[in-house]
């Protein structure tokens, strides 16, 4: 699924949208009209108190200055040490033919070392090279190599790489030799092409898009987490400290709601959009993979999902913070809450990991508490088509606005309530039994 695709799936949901507020709007009378630019007004003024709070606050700094800082060590580290290659010097007694010493460099830059061959005088003379470190290995006369100390078997080194290299290759030079084999007949066996390799699955995803899709979930697992604990956790304060008595005497409850909803939100998103922007920037600076193949798509559609994932999750969260009052109350709520999210995030990785998406994932993709993890996965793998992607954002869409009214009724009636926590059943049917 390529970028262009997933910006075509997004803009035909905002379309769509669009299209139906325009259509609402054109139906209704001048005082209805006039009624929902107040309360626009009304929201945007609660939305930008919350973004005030919120930016201000020490733990979004840090937080942001943190998720920053991992993002730029997940894709700076491996254009490093991608980079890096080590230098070998090996020592050259005697006779090397030129297709021995093309084999030995080619050796050394299947490990991703660089050769250096160092022509030495004697046996004498490579010996206390060795031992001073000026050289790593010693070839003598083609037939024997040296290293300073013994190899062991577990040894990784590049040194120890090297030197397993370069005496396979002598070995098979011997074994020509030894065989009574001419130059060219020699040299015919050993540029010998390998065979083809084939699968019976194609390949479906190439390791950026793969790595992209598991820092992408784990963004929006942390985002998910952190806004919708904020949003609870801010409605559950302004009830425990009757500020919401104040604020209901100035707006109405479905106001404040989507206001602080909306605020928050907005913030996540500008975080969000700053942590791509940063690791867009910096990838196409240091020149990493993820601005190549199917990462690019894998990143906007993180980016589109975390926006569905908190307009879905956050209403939920903001009806549970209205029925707590006490934050020994809100422990009890968040874990049935977190439980979908913590399953997404899990089932995500563990597909993301292995490539291979069973049937019952791709389902998941279709339900809106697990579709921000799941969908972007099925991106990152190309095995989910754009008007799939729309079909999810679309079916994602319509849910919340259930979820929106069912919370809004919560709240409604949940809000003002105090002397302990307001029972579920209470909440949705406004019964007291």
């Amino acid at each position: 699924m390529s970028l262009p695709v997933i910006i075509l799936a997004a803009a035909i949901v905002l379309a769509v949208l669009r299209v139906r507020h325009r259509r609402s709007s054109g139906t209704s009378s001048p005082a209805v009209r006039m009624g929902l630019s107040l309360l626009r007004g009304d929201i945007g003024l609660v939305a930008a108190r919350e973004v005030r709070e919120r930016i201000r606050g020490r733990v979004f700094r840090v937080g942001t200055l943190l998720i920053l800082v991992v993002v730029a060590a997940a894709i700076v580290v491996p254009v490093l040490r991608g980079s890096s290659s080590h230098s070998e010097r090996i020592g050259v007694e005697g006779a090397l033919a030129a297709p021995l010493r093309t084999d030995v460099m080619a050796a050394g830059a299947s490990i991703g070392a660089t050769v250096q061959l160092v022509a030495e005088a004697d046996t004498a003379t490579a010996d206390a090279d060795l031992r001073a470190g000026r050289i790593d290995l010693a070839v003598l006369d083609s037939r024997e190599l040296v290293v300073d100390k013994a190899i062991g078997t577990g040894d990784t080194s590049t040194t120890a790489e090297l030197a397993g290299a370069v005496a396979k290759a002598l070995g098979v030079e011997e074994a020509f030799e030894a065989a009574g084999l001419s130059a060219a007949q020699a040299a015919r066996i050993a540029g010998a092409k390998p065979l083809p390799v084939t699968s019976l699955t194609p390949k479906t995803t190439n390791g950026a898009a793969r790595g992209t899709s598991v820092i992408g979930l784990i963004l929006v697992f942390l985002m998910l987490t952190q806004y919708n604990t904020w949003t609870l956790i801010g409605v559950m304060e302004e009830k425990s400290s009757r500020v919401v008595e104040v604020l209901l005497a100035a707006v109405r409850p479905i106001q404040l709601l989507a206001g602080k909803v909306l605020g928050i939100g907005l913030v996540a998103v500008g975080q969000a959009a700053l942590v791509v922007a940063v690791a867009l920037g910096l990838a196409k600076a240091v020149g990493s993979d993820l601005v190549q193949g199917t990462a690019p798509a894998v990143v906007i559609s993180t980016l589109v999902w975390l926006v569905l994932g908190y307009a879905f999750y956050c209403w939920v969260y903001a009806a549970a913070g209205s029925m707590a009052e006490r934050q020994d109350q809100v422990q009890t709520l968040v874990f049935p809450l977190t439980l979908p999210i913590i399953f997404g995030y899990v089932t995500g990785l563990t597909v993301a990991g292995s490539g291979n998406p069973a049937t019952w994932f791709k389902v998941l993709a279709y339900l809106p508490p697990t579709a921000p993890f799941a969908m972007p996965v099925l991106v990152g793998l190309r095995q989910v088509t754009w008007w799939e992607f729309t079909a999810s954002a679309g079916l994602s869409v319509v849910c919340t606005v259930g979820v929106a009214r069912v919370a809004a009724n919560v709240y409604r009636r949940a809000i003002l309530r105090t002397g302990g926590r307001v029972r579920f059943r209470e909440a949705i049917l406004g019964t007291t039994g």
